[in-house]
């Protein structure tokens, strides 16, 4: 029988990923989670196989917590909630899905490391800090500084959030595992703690809102 429930990491208290290593064939994905119409009906959508085994394996991970399909929905922004009332966020790339649950607002983002992210990293971070890196340090630290971003922004879910213009990380070592970082938007600004880990060849990054 297929297993491929990776790890848990407890963030916090309050908060704890769990990853999925997408290593089984759609067929097992699809006689093992139980959907609901909808969900069903949004993966039929799905036009890519990578794409469909990273939403069923979200599925898997709430399954393996003791949550079903049915525990999750989602609001008119496509933002996921739990029905339980607990906050919840979701990533996948490639071989891996994962989920963080929490009773704080939590934003997660899971990158496979790769030399595009690096080409593409002028649009949306401060070039500076990528000086004295190796070309992988620097395509490491701009997986990671794209993760913040990304994790941030699923928080807030907000139209109009500029990666470059609004979402400005503290600057880090990436021995460091941890910084913070600033939203500046609509004339607020909010910080927020960042952890981060390497997970084999893809980083993982997590935010929570640091509340005054």
């Amino acid at each position: 029988m297929f297993m491929a429930f990776y790890k848990s990491l407890v963030i916090n208290p309050n908060t704890t990923a769990y990853f999925w290593h997408i290593s089984e064939e759609l067929s097992y994905y699809k006689n093992t989670c139980p959907l609901t119409p909808n969900s069903e009906q949004r993966l039929q959508t799905m036009k890519a196989e990578s794409q469909q085994k990273g939403f069923l394996a979200v599925r898997m991970l709430l399954q393996h917590i003791g949550l079903s399909d049915s525990d999750l929905y989602y609001d008119n922004n496509g933002k996921p909630h739990l029905q339980n009332g607990k906050n919840i966020s979701i990533s996948h790339s490639h071989q891996f899905s994962a989920i963080a649950i929490s009773t704080d607002p939590v934003g997660i983002d899971i990158e496979l490391i790769k030399e595009k992210t690096l080409k593409i990293a002028p649009r949306f971070l401060d070039v500076s800090h990528l000086n004295n890196l190796s070309v992988q340090d620097q395509t490491i630290k701009a997986t990671i500084i794209w993760g913040i971003k990304e994790a941030i922004f699923k928080i807030k879910n907000q139209p109009g959030i500029s990666f470059p213009n609004h979402i400005f990380e503290t600057d880090f070592n990436v021995s460091d595992q941890k910084t913070s970082a600033q939203l500046r938007f609509n004339n607020n600004t909010e910080n927020f703690s960042i952890l981060f880990d390497i997970i084999e060849n893809y980083a993982f990054v997590c935010a929570l809102p640091i509340l005054s």
